[in-house]
């Protein structure tokens, strides 16, 4: 018995390794194939897609801004991935951010609040000699201090743009809330506010708009809502920005794109900001809130019952839709006459493919509108960089300048530039 399982065992045994071998490279096999699809590194780099009707000023933003018409190039083995890009402008921002100096101005509002703003004077001499100033919307509970801002405002004034920084009511984490109200999706009071300072201060200064994410929807929803806001605005660019609220909260139900993650994560920051401030927002008299509003904001897990339970209070809202319709650009944005470029990726995680039909269409029937559409750059990433680390100017950051120079080229010698 025994010498017929030692028989067995001289059979079996050089099977066995031959085996686990073919397994272990199986196995190697898997997460190579994981790796590769999941960062997307068979996908190809390309030019941005351009949607814009042919007129004599597209032509020349088009020749004087060769970035847009160029291939865009991520870094080789992560910058192909909306996921990556987004994570790391989520957690990092930027590479080696600058810190711009600037002074902090507070405006008070008519209803009690209390908005501020970081002003960063130029660092030289416009290529124009013009006085320019740059307004500036950051995204969704962001402010001056964030790295991304900290990145475009330094490039910006080391091209002659005083910068003009909006912090959303109640994102900074060391100044109180003097009313029981904080920003919402498309509240352009503190906004207006702050363009506003700017042209009394600055009489002579022309003014180019830029919005980022959330701050895209203010920016477009400001100029739009009153014709008299695009006096003395040279253009607007909006960055990555979703246009209709109502359209989109359905999409961030949706588990494609990781995008009800992303929900509970923005929700959960935006419980954060609130929190930190629930003795303005709940305690004061005049505030709209109720002690069953609180219970509700502990146990929400989405923007929708965040905005739904809290938000849409703030301006008296009877409903969810009425808020996101009221406060989306969608039904504004038409009504900008000034230069318009928007900016979007086709892999951000936060806007759905079926939100780009609205840019795409506008920018169709609108001689002033260009639609830039790229391959990869998540959302606010746009990195740029050779392998595995990225530059400290993003792709987004050299657009956005390049563009206005080009607008002020323009203004500056529209003759010349027909």
């Amino acid at each position: 018995m025994s010498a017929q399982l030692e028989a067995d065992v001289r059979t079996i045994s050089p099977e066995m390794p031959a085996m686990f071998d073919g397994m272990k490279l199986a196995a190697v096999a898997t997460v190579l194939y994981v790796i590769v699809r999941s960062l997307n590194l068979k996908c190809p780099t390309a030019a941005p897609d351009i949607t814009c009707q042919d007129t004599p000023l597209n032509r020349y933003l088009l020749k004087s801004c060769p970035i847009l018409t160029k291939e865009y190039i991520p870094p080789l083995l992560w910058g192909k991935s909306g996921h990556l890009q987004t994570a790391l402008y989520g957690k990092m921002g930027r590479v080696k951010s600058p810190k711009p100096c600037g002074l902090r101005k507070y405006l008070p509002m008519p209803d009690g609040a209390t908005a501020t703003f970081d002003l960063f004077e130029p660092q030289g001499v416009h290529s124009t000699g013009d006085d320019i100033t740059m307004v500036i919307c950051p995204g969704i509970g962001n402010h001056s201090e964030k790295h991304y801002i900290r990145t475009f405002v330094d490039y910006s004034q080391k091209q002659g743009y005083r910068c003009a920084v909006l912090n959303h009511l109640g994102a900074l984490p060391n100044i109180e809330l003097t009313s029981p109200r904080m920003f919402t999706y498309g509240c352009t009071w503190e906004f207006s506010a702050m363009v506003g300072y700017i042209i009394r201060t600055f009489p002579q200064t022309q003014l180019i708009v830029v919005g980022f994410s959330l701050g895209g929807n203010i920016a477009c929803k400001y100029l739009g809502e009153n014709l008299a806001n695009q006096e003395r605005v040279l253009c607007c660019v909006s960055v990555c920005q979703g246009y209709s609220a109502l359209r989109a909260q359905e999409t961030f139900l949706q588990w494609g794109q990781c995008r009800r993650l992303y929900n509970f994560l923005m929700a959960d920051n935006m419980k954060k900001i609130i929190l930190s401030h629930r003795a303005s927002l709940f305690g004061m008299s005049s505030s709209n809130m109720e002690a069953a509003d609180l219970s509700r904001l502990y146990t929400a897990t989405s923007l929708m019952q965040i905005d739904d339970n809290i938000m849409r209070k703030f301006h008296g809202h009877n409903s969810l839709k009425e808020y996101y319709e009221k406060e989306s650009c969608v039904h504004y944005i038409h009504n900008i006459s000034v230069p318009l470029l928007l900016m979007n990726s086709s892999d951000d995680p936060l806007v759905h493919q079926s939100l780009l039909t609205i840019p795409r269409t506008l920018a169709e029937k609108k001689q002033n509108v260009i639609f830039t559409l790229t391959l990869h750059g998540g959302h606010l990433g746009f990195f740029e960089g050779a392998v595995l680390f990225p530059q400290p100017l993003s792709w987004m950051d050299k657009v956005i300048v390049s563009y206005a120079n080009a607008i002020c080229q323009w203004e500056k010698h529209r003759p010349q530039c027909q």
